[in-house]
């Protein structure tokens, strides 16, 4: 029997495996054959790292906000077992092209220095094809626009807009992509009446896996890529398609 299509990307790695955005979890969802996987960026003391929240309280032995801290210091913390809070260049030399990378843009000005790493990496051999950047920060997705990165984008949503994904129309982006706790089924069909992909983050329950492929997601943010993987038809897993 033939299994349903359904795009598995491996949220801040493989996060329900291993302590989230470190090249442990970035590891363990390669093992695992995650088509595509997703990680945060931040631009901090001049370095791309790779974390996710505003402070570090959660994820590491440190404290207060990243973005007052060193990289030194970053450097020096547990981001859980041993590992380091990884720089973009370490995630994506791990990656080597192995999969997708949807890089998500956090904080303020991290688009000129991530639009200036993925230029090189696709002058080396990346394909641009397996590459995408999204943000709730629009003005940093028209700022990589306007850096002429050649490579998708996507349109980070929480919650239920007026006007459905006509707001990711207008950004001309890729893919939009919505809270498992928003989503509806006139939020999918209308992104793809507009031509836009729709990737679900926040989906780990197999029940819930099972519902955004019966509303027609193009896709799943998972912290267990195998859920999907067992279940569901890849397609082309090299490319964001």
């Amino acid at each position: 029997m033939q299994k349903p299509d359904l795009l598995c990307i491996s949220h801040r790695g493989a996060m329900g495996h291993a302590p989230e955005n470190t090249l442990s979890s970035v590891r363990k969802a390669l093992e695992l054959g995650a088509p595509c996987i997703e990680i945060d960026v931040h631009h901090v003391d001049g370095h791309l790292v790779v974390f996710h929240d505003i402070r570090l309280e959660r994820t590491t032995n440190g404290t207060g906000y990243l973005r007052e801290r060193s990289f030194e210091y970053l450097r020096s913390l547990d981001a859980g077992d041993g590992q380091q809070i990884p720089t973009l260049e370490e995630v994506c030399d791990v990656i080597d092209s192995q999969a997708c990378l949807n890089i998500e843009l956090k904080g303020m000005d991290a688009a000129a220095a991530v639009a200036e790493l993925l230029t090189r990496l696709i002058r080396e051999g990346w394909d641009n094809e397996k590459l995408l950047v999204s943000s709730f920060n629009y003005p940093e997705l028209l700022e990589m626009r306007r850096l002429h990165v050649d490579v998708k984008f996507g349109a980070l949503l929480h919650g239920i807009p007026v006007d459905g994904t006509k707001f990711a129309e207008d950004l001309h982006v890729y893919s939009v992509h919505p809270s498992i706790d928003f989503v509806n089924q006139f939020i999918v069909d209308d992104a793809h009446s507009r031509g836009l992909k729709i990737f679900v983050y926040g989906v780990d329950h197999p029940e819930d896996i099972a519902k955004m492929q019966e509303m027609g997601v193009d896709g799943v943010f998972t912290g267990f890529p195998e859920r999907v993987l067992e279940n569901y038809a890849q397609g082309d897993k090299f490319k964001w398609t």
